[in-house]
């Protein structure tokens, strides 16, 4: 397990990161490679429960390094909170145990009051933004309109450059959305009170990921958010701003030359999906509370209920590919425990035809879901730590959807718990 990135296979909130926190303890260094703070990766162990958006989930583990690459969208304000936050709990983060690109771009406050100007024009046709400003964010990178975190080095040449990033973004707020320009003031304040603080974390992450590459080390890349988000090739225009595969870890990481040697891709027992935009095998009504409850699904940044449905065996082999994933993490199948008979997406019924194939996003809309029961366990199996512990129908439940995906599963999660998890 030399360079492994840990992604999701579906729409987000997998539980990669209970995944990563449990995969750590064999990597040295734990990179986030894209994505912001508009999602969180719950993490349960002895310091107690944590929903990290920003900080990678190896910071829990005193021997890792943790680092946000240049693919990440830091936002500074979010991320001192979440290092108070977790300090304040006995976890250690300085800059030993923690790295920040120099070629990051920054978040700006501006970024959070444009992502919802624009959910609020869009109104019934709003895109679930978690208004956190990372559509604002990345458009402004593309267009060459940020600040990157190694400018903090160098304060004269950076008042120059936000003078004319202020110019430029009060045109939109001002004329566009009619809402307040920013002062050189408050944003110099900003910058004193959020940014400054974050100098002794700056580095080159390429060349330190380089020089731990000849050392030896083990390298972890924590993806964000889920295959079905992705950009490129998720369910556009429902999706993230970012590139959330595999494939994009060397990249967003520091270092584009590195190779991936495993690709493990994290999947629920059961659909979820946060925010706007097609979901086929969704549940309804007193089935989906229950579902809901089980399993505690609300978002981790939002808070929101998550939209609840059967294991979509369609949109999770599309996934599968697209992350090019060596092996399975199946978590959360400790929630089914309920159920007498196991609702499964297993095809999608689209223009009166069946199809095992994932469509275009538009036609997502029009596509119904073909559902196979299979027999339930009806017992709880939270404290199982072995394959042999399992119940048949929890086992059964497993091989199915492993052939279906023609990919291995590797882990079987029973529980939010570091320790509750079977290895195969």
């Amino acid at each position: 397990m030399d360079n492994c990135a840990v992604v999701g296979i579906n729409w987000g909130d997998e539980g990669k990161g209970r995944m990563v926190d449990l995969l750590t303890e064999h990597y040295d260094v734990v990179v986030r490679y894209q994505g912001g703070g508009n999602a969180g990766h719950t993490v349960l162990n002895e310091y107690g429960k944590f929903a990290l958006h920003l900080l990678p989930s190896g910071i829990f583990r005193e021997h890792t390094v943790n680092i946000l690459g240049n693919g990440v969208a830091l936002d500074p304000e979010n991320l001192l909170a979440e290092i108070k936050d977790v300090s304040s709990r006995g976890v250690t983060v300085t800059p030993d145990n923690l790295k920040i690109s120099d070629r990051a771009s920054l978040l700006m406050p501006w970024h959070r009051d444009l992502d919802a100007l624009e959910e609020q024009r869009l109104g019934d046709k709003k895109y679930g933004s978690t208004k956190q400003g990372i559509a604002p964010f990345y458009s402004d990178k593309s267009q060459k309109k940020t600040v990157l975190a190694g400018e903090l080095r160098d304060p004269k040449s950076l008042s120059d450059h936000l003078h004319e990033l202020l110019e430029w973004k009060n045109l939109t707020l001002t004329n566009v959305y009619g809402a307040e320009p920013y002062t050189e003031e408050s944003l110099k304040k900003w910058f004193a009170d959020f940014c400054e603080p974050l100098v002794p974390y700056l580095c080159d992450t390429g060349s330190y990921l380089e020089e731990a590459l000849d050392q030896g080390k083990s390298l972890l890349f924590e993806a964000q958010l889920g295959a079905l988000r992705d950009l490129n090739f998720g369910i556009y225009p429902y999706t993230t701003s970012s590139d959330t595969l595999s494939s994009y870890a060397p990249i967003g990481s520091g270092l584009p030359s590195l190779k991936l040697t495993e690709v493990v891709g994290v999947v629920k027992a059961y659909s979820t999906c946060v925010g706007e935009g097609p979901f086929v095998c969704e549940m309804h009504g007193e089935e989906a509370s229950r579902l809901r409850e089980a399993g505690s699904e609300y978002g981790a940044k939002t808070g929101r209920p998550r939209r609840v449905g059967p294991l979509d065996l369609v949109a999770t082999r599309y996934g599968v590919g697209v992350q090019a994933a060596t092996g399975i993490a199946l978590t959360k199948l400790d929630v089914l425990g309920y159920m007498e008979r196991i609702p499964v997406c297993t095809r999608y019924i689209l223009n009166g035809e069946e199809t095992d194939r994932f469509p275009f996003p538009s036609d997502l809309e029009k596509a119904e879901p073909v559902i196979e029961y299979l027999p339930g366990w009806n017992c709880d199996i939270s404290g199982a730590r072995s394959w042999d512990e399992l119940p048949k129908a929890a086992k059964d439940y497993v091989l199915f959807i492993e052939r279906s995906l023609a990919c291995p599963i590797i882990y079987v999660s029973v529980g939010p718990e570091r320790e509750s998890i079977i290895r195969r």
